[in-house]
């Protein structure tokens, strides 16, 4: 008897050991990924803004085919190996679109001077528009009969992965080219409101949040929240000291070391405040001095806390209705690049509207300028425009 005891209590042994070495090996392997992302996160921000856009068009394109993967059916793929062509077409020309609109945008002066690019640029909506026709015709002359109902499912899924995870990468490109802190601020928020999420929920969150993340409490989103705020304060004030950070990319071939220079944008210069208490209190005015964009952080920090995670949840439940556990395995430890990024998308969004809505300073610029000759005048007129130029520059000494 004893010695069936013994037997038995090895065998309930075992597998608690086998679990407990599966958990161990499991961490081990994703602190390791965890640290080699930050690593790689911060070598490519230091690099410069290329190396950035790089980063955020190689995370789109994976992330496309992880969120294409899980609505495929195998067995009626093999029988339409089209299908799997036309997605990737729509992504190239989804991409073509997207950032050409950028380049247009930003480098205006460089590409509306260039024989060769002057085209492409001048016409860039409608080529992206009958790149875009071409894409729908060959969609609806490859409809099979009995696959339909499968090829029109194929074909809004793709629609709604372009959208939300191609059209919102766009704008974190363009966050990019406004300044490096307009796409590393808000990451880092989504980043940290997440851990600071995990450890105030382990520590004393009870109330469940939402069904579709049940380890998710509201303790834990409110904590999350405040220490959020603290954090965007913090490195807000840091990141405002550099203009590598708070300046335009108007240099691709700029990083840490180059630097880059500008005129700050009003938002990071500090402005004098004057507060003045209620009458009843009988105190002095208190004057005191903030840059503006310490204000806005709050903004950011509070979109990053309470809107951001539902992008998260939105993925929750993609996931529990296709019943998989993650969007792929491209990252060990961690399951897809889509698991990681599912906030990160809108925040990149909302940072380029809140920016473009609130903070950006129109002025005239020399791609503007150039925009307007081009587009705008005949050939006699920029000839007259350009010797009236040339006579001011000699008037003033140049």
């Amino acid at each position: 008897m004893n010695g069936h005891s013994e037997v038995s209590k090895e065998e309930k042994d075992t597998p608690t050991q086998s679990d407990y070495e599966k958990k161990k090996q499991t961490f081990i392997t994703r602190t390791i990924w965890t640290l080699v992302m930050i690593a790689g996160f911060f070598l490519a921000m230091f690099a410069g803004h290329i190396y950035v856009i790089g980063i955020i068009t190689a995370v789109q394109i994976v992330s496309f085919k992880e969120v294409i993967a899980i609505a495929n059916v195998p067995s009626q793929a093999k029988e339409l190996p089209f299908t799997r062509s036309l997605n990737w077409y729509f992504l190239g020309s989804t991409m073509y679109f997207l950032y050409g609109e950028s380049v247009v945008y930003y480098f205006k002066h460089i590409v509306l001077v260039d024989r060769v690019l002057l085209p492409f640029a001048t016409h860039h909506r409608f080529i992206s528009f009958m790149l875009y026709v071409m894409g729908f015709v060959l969609f609806v002359g490859s409809l099979k009969k009995g696959h339909y109902r499968f090829q029109f499912k194929q074909f809004a899924w793709t629609h709604m992965a372009l959208y939300l995870i191609n059209v919102q990468a766009h704008y974190m490109v363009n966050n990019t080219f406004e300044g490096m802190i307009w796409f590393f601020l808000p990451a880092s928020l989504v980043i940290t409101n997440d851990i600071f999420a995990y450890i105030c929920g382990i520590t004393f969150g009870r109330t469940p949040l939402i069904k579709l993340s049940p380890k998710k409490t509201v303790e834990g989103f409110v904590g999350a929240w405040i220490l959020t705020i603290v954090f965007g304060f913090g490195m807000t004030n840091v990141l405002m000291r550099y203009k590598y950070f708070i300046c335009p990319a108007h240099d691709l071939g700029a990083n840490i070391f180059t630097g880059l220079h500008c005129d700050p944008n009003p938002v990071f210069l500090p402005r004098t405040y004057t507060f003045r208490p209620p009458l009843m209190f009988h105190a002095a005015p208190y004057t005191f001095s903030v840059a503006p964009m310490q204000f806005h952080i709050l903004a950011f920090a509070s979109f990053a806390s309470s809107i951001a995670p539902f992008g998260g949840f939105f993925a929750s439940g993609l996931k529990r209705t296709f019943k998989v556990k993650d969007f792929g395995e491209s990252i060990p430890g961690h399951g897809g690049i889509t698991d990681r990024m599912d906030c990160q998308f809108i925040m990149g969004f909302f940072a380029y509207m809140y920016y473009q809505s609130f903070i950006a300073v129109y002025r005239a610029s020399v791609g503007g300028v150039l925009e307007m000759a081009v587009q705008g005048l005949n050939g006699e007129e920029q000839v007259e425009v350009l010797k009236g130029l040339a006579k001011y520059l000699v008037g003033q000494g140049m």
